[in-house]
Formats: structure tokens, C-alpha cells, sequence
């Protein structure tokens, strides 16, 4: 693993088998993980832990991922936190969010099951090009 050790995900899921296993995959790779049940948990965590990036799924209950996603962009302390999807929802989806106007696209799109060697690649990639 590269120099990423200690960086912080934000991982935003309303399944607990999906947050089990996506935290303890990026905490063995040297990651600090944070974890929300739904957007609006996410959003005010991404506000108060300051994430170096989001794994975001789209589906959940009180706050969908695409209204997080929006609000993430809206507002000022969170618009340049790296958004990566990670949905069970069809590549539909992808063509949908990247055609928005009202935001910007996501930095990377996973549909589940996740492939966990493309998926880490992806966060090494965008935290390599974050400055620190």
C-alpha cells in the first residue's frame, strides 16, 4: 500500500453486512473509518469528522444517498470532499447522476457486489491526487 495510511472514508450505508465489510476491508488496508446509517448521519459527519473521501450508497432509508450527495456539494465545508458510489442500484444510475447540472459527478461509481481490488485501486488513486 502507498502512503494513504490514516486517511479517513466515510462509509455510508443503511446495511450493516455491507458497513461490516467495507470497514473492515479499508481498515486492513490502513484506513480510519466512519460510518452512517443514512444521509442525513452521513451528511452531518461528513461536516463534523472531515472525511478524505465518501463511499456513498444511493438506496436508504430518512435521506437517500442522492439527496447527501447534493448536499454535499451545496454546502461550503463539504462541496470538495471525493464522492465514490457504491449502490446496488443499475448502471442506469451512473448515466443519470453524471447528466445532473445540479451536481458534479461522482469521483467513481461501484455497483454491488463490490469489486474490492477495482475499489481500492480507485481511493488509492483519488487520495494519492488530494493534497494532504
Amino acid at each position: 500500500m502507498t502512503e494513504q495510511v490514516q486517511k479517513r472514508i466515510l462509509i455510508v450505508d443503511d446495511e450493516p453486512d455491507v458497513l461490516t465489510y467495507l470497514t473492515a476491508f479499508l481498515e486492513d488496508n490502513g484506513y480510519w473509518v466512519v460510518t452512517a446509517v443514512n444521509g442525513r448521519d452521513g451528511f452531518e459527519k461528513a461536516k463534523s469528522d472531515s472525511p478524505d473521501l465518501i463511499a456513498l450508497d444511493i438506496n436508504m432509508p430518512e435521506e437517500t444517498g442522492v439527496r447527501m450527495f447534493r448536499n454535499l456539494q451545496e454546502d461550503e465545508a463539504t462541496a470538495h470532499i471525493p464522492v465514490i458510489i457504491v449502490t446496488g442500484i443499475s448502471s442506469d444510475f451512473k448515466r443519470f447522476i453524471e447528466t445532473r447540472r445540479q451536481v458534479h459527478a461522482p469521483a467513481g461509481y461501484f455497483e454491488k457486489p463490490i469489486d474490492r481490488g477495482k475499489l481500492l485501486e480507485k481511493i488509492e488513486e483519488i487520495l494519492s491526487e488530494k493534497p494532504v
